[in-house]
């Protein structure tokens, strides 16, 4: 059964060099700055925050998805320089199913340090130990090998390819569907 006290109160987390806490719009302009830099955008899939508002909806929208209990998005803040650099969301949160979606962006100036697999192992502890969670799911562009190659790295499995199944900007893509089991978790 999912813990569903992990939504009366937000779950503030911490990393030795994170902490991992609720989004506010004052995150608006850390947010676009990420999410409008082509390095992190190339296998993303989604839409540019083109502006602070776009960025602004977007954290409203994941905040109103946690009251209703679909949602639990972090921003991961550097303890040492109180800096945004990344943000982790466990999204369409399936409560009958114990099971979540993860979506996740780091600031490329922090790629290669440890940062993400830092903040994955502590999210993924919580979402089994805490929230009571069975599985998680990560659906990504096939191109996106930094994605794989964490996500293989913390136990999780390949399940699927399927064959332009997601229509972006103007063409059909391919994407593959990642799970980890708890059982799986490399902790």
């Amino acid at each position: 059964m999912i813990n569903e006290t992990c939504f009366t109160t937000f779950p503030r987390l911490e990393t030795e060099r994170l902490l991992l806490r609720a989004a506010t719009l004052e995150d608006a302009t850390a947010l676009q700055s990420i999410r409008t830099n082509p390095e992190v955008m190339e296998y993303m899939d989604t839409f540019y925050h083109d502006t602070l508002q776009v960025s602004k909806d977007f954290i409203s929208y994941n905040l109103e998805g946690y009251s209703n209990k679909k949602v639990i998005y972090w921003m991961l803040e550097e303890k040492e320089s109180g800096k945004t650099i990344g943000d982790f969301s466990f999204w369409k949160i399936d409560l009958k199913h114990h099971r979540a979606e993860i979506g996740y962006t780091l600031d490329p100036n922090y790629w290669g340090k440890g940062y993400m697999k830092e903040a994955m192992l502590r999210l993924f502890s919580f979402g089994f130990k805490d929230l009571n969670l069975h599985s998680f799911e990560a659906n990504i562009n096939p191109l996106n090998d930094k994605s794989k190659k964490i996500l293989l790295k913390l136990g999780f499995q390949k399940e699927a390819y399927f064959r332009e199944n997601f229509f972006y900007n103007g063409e059909y893509l391919d994407s593959e569907i990642y799970s980890l089991l708890e059982k799986n978790f490399i902790n």
